[in-house]
């Protein structure tokens, strides 16, 4: 049977922002997941955009459905002397760093998401290539993220997956990372473990350590592991997925 081409407009295209109005689209997809859907409200909210301070500091990463067309997918990426000149990481919001901050090639990822009506894998898996070539053009050496838990009304649930992580993933003492306000693991023994959201254990796949115990994110509603990616010890057999495009 003869194969039919995808027609050009509905081809997922995945390019770094190059304008403000290439930012704002994923301020705008990112309101729609976060805001709509999840109900986070974090402060700098207007005219329909999921904004911070540290916006202006970072790449964002972009997939549109054709070269013009809707952002349906988008990752934002904070190099180290980007950072610097916006005051820190983002991930320092919720986590003393320690000795973390001083890793060489550290680039910070986050604020991933998809579009609801896109959440079929091929826009995550070209998120991902468009990542792993950003990565490998700024010759990152270690990445870092939070891992985001919904808490959802189910605290315990989150406290289960939290467990679970740091018994099974948890990465040396060198890579601690100490939350500045804790998710109250304790109040939840008797929870059982849980698997991770697919993100999370995505990246854990790839060989992703935790930096230590959860944070809790009361704009998100979430449960923040921080992760720890040396590009080094990416597994091979996610290596040849993550980094066939780079």
């Amino acid at each position: 049977m003869q194969r039919l081409e995808e027609p050009a407009a509905r081809r997922l295209v995945t390019c770094l922002a190059s304008s403000e109005a290439d930012i704002r689209a994923a301020q705008e997809l990112r309101y729609r997941v976060f805001v709509d859907e999840m109900g986070a409200r974090p402060p700098g909210l207007g005219a329909g955009l999921e904004r911070d301070p540290f916006d202006p500091y970072c790449e964002h990463l972009l997939v549109r459905v054709g070269p013009h067309g809707p952002v349906v997918g988008t990752y934002r990426m904070l190099a180290a002397e980007r950072a610097r000149r916006a005051g820190g990481f983002y991930a320092e919001s919720a986590f003393d760093l320690g000795r973390l901050r001083d890793l060489p090639g550290l680039v910070e990822v986050g604020r991933a998401c998809v579009d609801p009506a896109h959440r079929r894998g091929a826009v995550l898996a070209r998120l991902w290539e468009g990542l792993a070539t950003y990565l490998r053009s700024r010759g990152a050496a270690y990445v870092i993220g939070c891992g985001s838990i919904p808490i959802a009304g189910n605290p315990a649930a989150a406290a289960g997956v939290c467990r679970g992580l740091l018994r099974t993933h948890l990465g040396p003492a060198c890579w601690r990372a100490t939350p500045r306000r804790a998710f109250p693991l304790r109040a939840f023994r008797a929870e059982p473990e849980r698997p991770p959201p697919p993100l999370v254990r995505g990246y854990l796949r790839m060989g992703a350590v935790v930096c230590g115990p959860p944070a809790w994110d009361p704009t998100f509603g979430t449960a923040d592991v921080l992760l720890l990616l040396p590009m080094a010890r990416l597994d091979a057999r996610w290596a040849r997925r993550f980094l066939r495009a780079a």
